[in-house]
């Protein structure tokens, strides 16, 4: 077939699977995990490996998937930023009327994901989510920079947007009304915590003898004596 030739589909479905199996991983040295080693609570581990991220070079580290299933139980899943990790949980901000604030309220619970590929490492966080307090979520929003106030004072997230043009118009207004007051309430704007109940850390290695290990939360728990450390295979 001559390059000025258009691909069949079948084609462009043997060019896409060839690229695809062209891809590789970890072209680089991954780290060593002992895992006899690790805390006996997971917070400070997820410290250490984020720390290790970030110094590798690690492009957004902080940047997670957020799996939440909706009324009916169907699965969803997103990008955004984590805001904190402390004893409490791993938390992260979003309207209460987006389709994410409507399915935690319909459901909970939720399962974080983490992927520092320049490492070879996952992280997994699975647990109940909970609504920070008003202050809280206050707090978190202007804690943050001009474009995150601006985003939040749009209110719309998840909603149907008529035209780019329409976007770009409430954009722009929302960002000057947030340059003018950089103290300004975003009513719907709300701070969640996921309480983990289930932590996993995964190593990759070259010889696919990958590493994972499971932190599992007692019924009631919250120190790190209530914390069950396993092994699983890869």
């Amino acid at each position: 077939m001559r390059s000025n030739e258009p691909m069949t589909d079948d084609t462009a479905q043997r060019s896409f699977r060839d690229l695809l199996r062209a891809q590789r991983v970890w072209d680089t040295e991954l780290p060593a995990f002992a895992p006899e080693t690790a805390p006996p609570a997971p917070l400070a581990l997820f410290h250490a490996w984020f720390a290790e991220a970030v110094a590798a070079g690690q492009p957004e580290p902080h940047a997670m998937a957020l799996a939440t299933a909706d009324a009916e139980g169907l699965p969803d899943v997103r990008t955004l930023l984590l805001h904190d990790a402390d004893e409490r949980g791993w938390y992260f901000a979003s309207h209460a009327t987006s389709a994410k604030g409507h399915q935690l309220a319909a459901r909970p619970h939720a399962a974080l994901g983490f992927y520092w590929p320049t490492q070879g490492r996952q992280v997994r966080v699975r647990g109940p989510v909970v609504r920070c307090t008003p202050a809280e979520s206050h707090a978190d929003l202007h804690a943050r920079s001009t474009g995150a106030l601006a985003a939040a004072l749009t209110g719309t997230q998840s909603e149907v947007v008529s035209s780019v043009a329409e976007l770009h118009r409430t954009a722009d207004a929302a960002w000057d009304r947030a340059v003018a007051e950089p103290d300004a309430e975003a009513p719907t704007w709300t701070r969640y915590v996921v309480e983990p109940a289930e932590v996993e850390f995964f190593q990759g290695d070259a010889r696919r003898r990958h590493i994972r290990l499971r932190y599992r939360r007692a019924e009631g728990g919250g120190t790190d004596g209530d914390w069950t450390r396993e092994l699983l295979w890869p």
